[in-house]
């Protein structure tokens, strides 16, 4: 074959040795805003050496190889014994090391903690989306375990370390240790009250044995989990580590890993629980109200890892747009693809606004703030979560043919966005716990409305947007079939309010026209056309060198 017919031209070259938080500016100045001047320089130095690192080639490969080479169990051990562990490629433990290193799991104890936690997730993530599962259980676990200050004491300090340690051994010989949860049963799902998995009382106080199955068990190779079972006295949480203080291991039987659909790099699994020991955290009969605030922390990285997806997407879109020439041009300057683009960019930067949002609201920990996080978390994680696949995959569409091999990176984005809308608790549980909170925390509208309000006369749409949203609440006896409805409305009114406050006004602009006032198609690139779109565009593209 001849030479001449492989010479390239007009492709586009990868995105690779940038800043990935350096070059996003809805997220730099999201860091900007929320955190004091005293930890603020400090907290860029961080975050730009995770950023530099998540954008490397190396990370990048990191990804690649762990995403490529899925976990592998091992029940037994060449002689026979009963072993239970799983197997990582070593780009995984890579990725992980380089998280917790970074402080990933560690926000409850430093100033600005969360903000900072959820500015590295949201840039580290980027580099591969797996790993985060036990990232995120490990920091969510904290608030639980402090209902016992014993357990606290013995415990937080190893989920809160910056050091890794592979391997399974008492927690007491270790630098580090990484948690994981088992909650749902194959009877029940989500409706956790439906659990059969028994807990019988011994001697020791608080200690018991279990008896049963969890039907999504999130990181079995990790150190510890907290999980509900059903003692004497109800529902109750309980802490089950893999291996027991003298060395031995505890009864933990992994029967097998998930297949999933994406998140290959990361391990779910099928536990069995035959005589397994456990300390009881909290009081018998309250695991649902225990184990409520790992659930919420969860959620909250639901909504800050789907933000990363979506701005992983949209840089890549950009990117490519930037640097391929169609019909004599950069197709970024095409009306029509840059309509497209502006669209993804709006949804992104929403979404990230708000994903930061909510990690301050944990930073300053007032009842104020706890109220307002009681709708707002289950309204960003219904509304963010399900805007993700559909951002990624109008992305994905954006290379053409390019970006649907797996080369591009994009379909293993494509295959991960729907996650974060199922995992702890998927987009129906979300909304009627939006509507639980307004039935039964008059506190929670109140504070959710106090936020919104703060941008209220400044764009006449999303005045009509909180007027319409206001009716709505106005009647809620019968709101069970439109809790989807309701939960929506509030997630878009909230970011529309954020982003007056905050943005850009050509960004504010645009969201609140297309989002707000309706003034857009069914499907992204359906802009009014009188709008700022380059400059949305311009905001969203990675500043590189």
């Amino acid at each position: 074959m001849a030479a001449s017919t492989h010479t390239v031209t007009n492709q586009v070259p990868p995105l690779v040795g940038y800043d990935v938080f350096a070059g996003d500016r809805a997220l730099t100045e999201a860091v900007e805003r929320h955190l004091d001047p005293g930890v603020l320089d400090e907290a860029r130095e961080e975050l730009g050496e995770l950023g530099r690192s998540a954008g490397s080639a190396q990370a990048q490969e990191w990804g690649a190889r762990a995403n490529g080479s899925p976990p592998v169990l091992r029940t037994h051990d060449r002689y026979g014994n009963r072993v239970d562990e799983v197997d990582f490629h070593p780009s995984w433990h890579r990725l992980l090391g380089h998280a917790v290193s970074a402080g990933l799991t560690d926000a409850w104890g430093r100033p600005g903690g969360h903000v900072r936690r959820a500015a590295g997730f949201l840039v580290w993530t980027q580099a591969e989306a797996g790993h985060g599962c036990p990232l995120s259980m490990t920091h969510a676990a904290v608030p639980a375990l402090r209902t016992d200050p014993a357990l606290a004491a013995e415990w937080e300090p190893l989920l809160t370390s910056h050091v890794y340690e592979q391997g399974l051994r008492p927690a007491a010989q270790k630098a580090g240790a990484l948690f994981g949860m088992g909650m749902t049963e194959k009877q029940g799902g989500t409706d956790v009250r439906s659990n059969t998995t028994r807990a019988e009382p011994l001697a020791g106080d608080g200690e018991y044995l279990l008896t049963g199955h969890k039907w999504f068990c999130s990181a079995p190779m990790s150190d510890g989990f907290l999980v509900l079972a059903q003692a004497p006295g109800g529902l109750s949480c309980f802490l089950v580590p893999r291996v027991l203080p003298d060395g031995a291991r505890n009864v933990f039987a992994i029967q097998r890993l998930k297949d999933k659909l994406g998140n290959r790099s990361n391990a779910s699994g099928e536990v069995e629980f035959d005589g397994t020991w456990a300390r009881r955290v909290g009081d018998e009969g309250h695991g649902v109200r225990t184990i409520i605030d790992m659930v919420a922390a969860t959620r909250l990285d639901c909504v800050v890892g789907s933000a990363a997806l979506m701005r992983q997407a949209v840089a890549q879109a950009v990117h490519h747009s930037a640097h391929r020439s169609v019909s004599g041009g950069p197709l970024i300057e095409k009306p029509l693809m840059r309509n497209v683009l502006a669209d993804l960019a709006l949804e992104s930067e929403a979404a990230t606004t708000l994903a930061l949002r909510l990690a301050a609201a944990y930073d300053a920990d007032t009842d104020e703030e706890r109220a307002f996080l009681r709708i707002a978390v289950p309204a960003a994680k219904y509304w963010v979560t399900k805007r993700c696949s559909a951002v990624v995959g109008e992305a994905l569409e954006c290379l053409g043919g390019n970006g649907y091999v797996e080369e591009s990176g994009m379909p293993r984005l494509l295959r991960e966005a729907p996650l974060n809308s199922i995992w702890e608790g998927s987009g129906n549980v979300q909304a009627l716990d939006v509507l639980r909170a307004l039935r039964r925390e008059p506190r929670a509208l109140d504070a959710f409305l106090r936020e919104v309000g703060k941008a209220r006369g400044a764009d006449h749409r999303l005045d009509a947007a909180i007027r319409d949203m206001l009716t709505e609440l106005a009647d809620l006896g019968g709101a069970e079939a439109g809790a989807r409805r309701l939960a929506e409305r509030m997630a878009l009114v909230l970011q529309g309010s954020l982003l007056l406050r905050w943005a850009p006004p050509e960004v504010a602009d645009a969201f609140c026209a297309s989002r707000l006032g309706g003034d857009r198609g069914a499907v992204f690139g359906t802009l009014p056309h009188s709008l700022d779109l380059a400059s949305v565009v311009e905001r969203a593209r990675v500043r590189e060198g």
